[in-house]
């Protein structure tokens, strides 16, 4: 495998792929886009790439395919992406819940979980209708289990900044200091 150039921005040099993961509201795409334009280098979501391949959203994909569909698709999505230069990537909520995906996620980049308090990821998502697994019962209760179940998995990722209410700009702030305090320490 030949070496991946490194990118640099004037705060930062990234020597490898950031992946950004989380829970479904935490900001992945959010921040991740606007981190990824801070230290100038390409930004990419999974579920937008999962969508394009399939050329359908990805609701649509569990209704009609279902979960394990979906997962197959993004776990290549992610291999593809990480195979490619250095860059920032925002996964959905359940891929690094995914054994096969986290391992390959923690061998070839840094992966950051961006926190957010229960409360907050609620406010976030009820806001939008395209979050599959949130549409079968009580929305709260839902999101409150996946919560319980996903929060040690998400603690396993190289790095851990909280996003709750702050700005986006911020946020990237945090990040790019746990970054460095990462990368040069």
């Amino acid at each position: 495998m030949k070496e991946k150039p490194k990118r640099y921005s004037a705060t930062l040099v990234l020597p490898k792929t950031l992946v950004l993961v989380g829970m479904m509201g935490a900001g992945k795409s959010s921040i991740g886009w606007r981190l990824a334009r801070k230290l100038h280098v390409p930004f990419h979501d999974t579920d937008q790439e999962v969508e394009r391949a399939a050329g359908c959203s990805v609701a649509d994909i569990f209704e009609t395919w279902g979960e394990k569909a979906f997962r197959d698709a993004e776990r290549r999505v992610i291999k593809r992406l990480l195979s490619e230069e250095i860059q920032i990537i925002s996964t959905g909520d359940g891929a690094f819940i995914d054994k096969e995906s986290s391992e390959f996620i923690k061998k070839n980049a840094f992966s950051l979980w961006l926190r957010a308090d229960p409360s907050v990821l609620y406010d976030r998502v009820i806001r939008r209708d395209t979050r599959p697994l949130l549409f079968e019962g009580d929305t709260k209760a839902i999101l409150e289990e996946m919560i319980e179940r996903r929060y040690p998995l998400y603690e396993k990722a190289d790095l851990i900044v909280e996003s709750n209410d702050d700005a986006h700009e911020a946020t990237v702030e945090k990040i790019i200091k746990v970054l460095k305090d990462h990368v040069y320490d």
